[in-house]
């Protein structure tokens, strides 16, 4: 069978990629055993995300080509605004994470980097741009969520992995991989250079939770 384009970028990138799925804090978090300052240190840094994430699915709706894709961007940014955010103001409350430690909590460079490509490729109203940063941003996280045997019992840790493995989320990482392997071919050294960047951050941003 042809490798995809999609396919093609993750294998060139499969060394980094395998250890970030395969990280350390994946590891404890799917076995419910990650301690409570390293996952509220991931969460705060995570949460800085949501606008340059929002940012970014904006230029998506703005670079789409066709309307149905449109569509899709818009239901997901809907989720990610509500479900997603109302998870973590919960998990902050349960891991006692104030307002106030939060907005003390200067941003990491993991976090400064991934907030500074999201907007960059946002810049560039370049489709294919987008789609390489959010396919790496979705499919990586769906990946380590699929290697979930069963969940952890704090709800901190197990709707983490069911916000990134659950049906609707699956079929829209394969919207996101078909829309790639559709125009990407047309941009592809500036979606591979977007897409190995984007792979080095989510390895970073791993490891950077168990920094201090």
């Amino acid at each position: 069978m042809t490798q995809t384009f999609s396919d093609r970028l993750r294998q060139e990138n499969a060394r980094t990629w395998q250890a970030a799925t395969h990280h350390r804090f994946v590891d404890e978090l799917l076995a419910g055993r990650i301690a409570a300052p390293v996952m509220a240190r991931y969460l705060v840094q995570d949460h800085r995300f949501l606008d340059a994430f929002l940012t970014l699915l904006g230029a998506a709706i703005a670079s789409a080509d066709r309307f149905a894709a449109r569509l899709r961007f818009g239901q997901f940014a809907g989720m990610v605004s509500g479900e997603e955010n109302d998870y973590f103001l919960r998990a902050f409350a349960a891991l006692g994470v104030t307002e106030d430690a939060r907005a003390a909590t200067p941003d990491s460079a993991p976090t400064t980097g991934f907030q500074a490509i999201m907007r960059e490729a946002a810049a560039t109203r370049s489709y294919p741009a987008v789609l390489a940063v959010l396919n790496v941003a979705e499919r990586l996280y769906l990946d380590w969520a699929m290697r979930a045997d069963g969940l952890p019992e704090s709800f901190v840790h197990a709707e983490w992995i069911t916000l990134h493995d659950n049906p609707v989320f699956r079929d829209f990482v394969s919207f996101l991989r078909a829309e790639l392997d559709r125009v990407g071919p047309g941009a592809e050294a500036q979606v591979r250079d977007f897409f190995a960047r984007a792979v080095g951050l989510e390895l970073a941003f791993f490891d950077d939770a168990y920094a201090g």
